[in-house]
């Protein structure tokens, strides 16, 4: 196949079938991060378990989760892109 050819296809507008729902689940993950931070701390609480000592001393401070927050929209509004750009 040469390099002509391959441009052809991968600028052809079709999408992988798989991609669509894969960005709906990574949406629903960036609204749960932005919307709900404490969800996603009570999940990854149970995973510390085996090697800390005090899991409900590693909850992040007021701050932190506005970081959370801040970061969950910067991701949300690149998978909003992504999913617009596939549709």
């Amino acid at each position: 196949m040469n390099i002509e050819a391959s441009i052809i296809v991968a600028s052809d507008g079709s999408s992988n079938p798989v991609l669509i729902p894969l960005l709906c689940l990574f949406l629903v993950m960036g609204l749960v991060q932005v919307l709900r931070p404490q969800l996603l701390w009570k999940l990854n609480r149970n995973f510390q378990r085996g090697w800390v000592k005090d899991p409900d001393a590693t909850e992040p401070t007021g701050k932190g989760y506005a970081m959370q927050r801040a970061t969950g929209a910067v991701f949300l509004a690149f998978v909003i892109w992504m999913l617009v750009q596939q549709i």
